[in-house]
């Protein structure tokens, strides 16, 4: 999606010759035969662990730390595994989220128009706050030490990122339109008169 804006904003005329259905198609195959195969990896090795002791996962779902707190095997290989696994996977595309943006604010800045700098950076903004939601929380789950956060922490926190992001994101996407901002302004306002 930040690609998108990126070509909407900074190659507009080249938008329909860049962003092809072809290209769409070709980037969510490529997206999702990606995120499978790690969760592929991943699974397979989990499935080679030995539990012996309670089988009761402290957590709102199965997450895979709670799980290998669990196991009575050694887990050192599996935390190496989804470091070496989960880097690239959260880089790659926390790199091309950054880059774009700020190619976006560039060009954005350029803009001689106070009200073209607002429409443009209104187009983004409802991406950036999901995205920036849906990062910063799973990042202090699973980057942060978890020594210092409690567990009831880490289940709030998860809860933001699986839950909460999904819920928020069509209410940020659609007050963007104009209908639906008219019908919520009518909603609050109207039965108040």
């Amino acid at each position: 999606m930040s690609y998108d804006r990126y070509v909407a904003i900074c190659n507009p005329l080249r938008y329909s010759s860049i962003m092809t259905n072809i290209f769409c198609a070709k980037s969510v195959i490529m997206c999702w035969f990606l995120g499978n195969f790690i969760s592929f990896i991943v699974t397979t090795t989990l499935s080679r662990l030995n539990f012996c002791g309670p089988n009761i996962i402290d957590h709102l779902f199965c997450d895979i730390v709670p799980l290998l707190d669990l196991s009575c095997s050694d887990t050192l290989f599996i935390h190496l595994e989804i470091f070496l696994l989960g880097v690239p996977s959260v880089m790659i595309p926390t790199t091309i989220i950054v880059v774009s943006y700020t190619y976006i604010v560039i060009s954005v800045l350029r803009i001689p128009s106070r009200t073209g700098r607002q429409k443009a950076f209104s187009t983004c903004s409802s991406h950036l706050i999901v995205v920036s939601i849906f990062y910063w929380t799973m990042f202090s789950v699973y980057a942060l030490p978890n020594r210092e956060q409690t567990r009831v922490s880490n289940k709030l926190l998860s809860l933001l990122y699986t839950v909460f992001t999904p819920l928020i994101n069509p209410i940020i996407y659609s007050l963007r339109n104009k209908d639906i901002k008219k019908a919520v302004h009518q909603a609050f306002y109207g039965q108040l008169m």
